[in-house]
């Protein structure tokens, strides 16, 4: 496998921990949006405990503004203040690091005081305003490819980032644009990614999504999320980003391409097997 430059997180434990070459799996995962605390900490709790189990890295991930949605009438979140104020509160009880995406530069200032890493939307992956605050703060940043957007021509934003002071920073596969509403995988993009010399996020997720497919909101196809996830795993990466909710049909983000909680487990049983024999071959 491509070697990298691995990328440390640090969470409110004080004990860092790498993203990258023989390091541990990265588990990027929660709700798409925020919908509540208790919500938030139930999916949160439970999937640190078994990540700790798996011997998996666990970052907890909701968005405090969904700013992309495909209506404008579409759930969104809590906003800057109060959503900040959620994770803030998540981090410090229950001891994980956080993550969730910016969509201005005048969210990175206080995103960068709660945050332990700072997501750009897919959307935003050019924005080189964005990308350069981001950079700025000092905390990892983790890239969303647009589905617009090539694999090698993610150079462009690692150097954007790298010119800005950052050398922290990761890359997310979330499917390309493959004619209207829907969403294909490359999994070459994996190791083209990889060889910019940044970690790789595979978005199992986001990839099975139906963008506008539902009219008024984004369809999905839940049923392609584990074969998906199998095939990053023996492609090699370094993270999974996972949406998971315990009732996914109920979700006010996302719902129809989020994993149940309920179903985390067996899978990512079968993701440490699969790693376990990619690396020991």
């Amino acid at each position: 496998m491509i070697n990298v430059n691995s990328v440390t997180v640090s969470g409110p434990t004080g004990e860092d921990f790498l993203v990258g070459d023989d390091q541990p799996l990265m588990l990027i995962g929660g709700p798409c949006a925020l919908e509540s605390e208790e919500l938030a900490r139930e999916v949160a709790s439970t999937m640190k405990e078994m990540c700790s189990r798996l011997g998996l890295n666990f970052v907890f991930k909701a968005s405090f503004d969904k700013a992309n949605r495909t209506s404008i009438t579409s759930y969104r979140g809590p906003g800057l203040e109060n959503g900040l104020e959620i994770l803030g509160r998540i981090r410090e009880d229950l001891q994980v690091p956080v993550i969730s995406d910016i969509h201005e530069v005048h969210q990175v200032e206080p995103a960068a005081e709660v945050l332990d890493i700072i997501q750009i939307p897919a959307f935003l992956c050019r924005q080189t305003d964005l990308l350069a605050a981001a950079a700025k703060s000092g905390k990892p940043v983790n890239v969303k490819k647009g589905q617009f957007v090539s694999p090698w021509d993610m150079k462009n934003v690692v150097n954007k980032l790298r010119e800005s002071g950052s050398e922290k920073v990761m890359l997310v596969e979330r499917g390309a644009s493959f004619g209207y509403n829907n969403l294909v995988v490359d999994m070459r993009s994996l190791p083209v990614m990889r060889s910019l010399g940044c970690p790789v996020v595979f978005d199992a997720t986001h990839s099975v999504q139906l963008p506008g497919g539902a009219g008024g909101s984004s369809g999905g196809q839940r049923e392609f999320i584990a074969p998906l996830t199998r095939a990053a795993i023996a492609a090699g990466i370094d993270g999974l980003f996972m949406e998971i909710h315990p009732e996914p049909e109920k979700a006010l983000c996302d719902g129809p391409n989020s994993i149940p909680l309920a179903e985390m487990e067996d899978l990512l049983r079968q993701l440490v097997k699969i790693r376990q024999a990619v690396t020991t071959c």
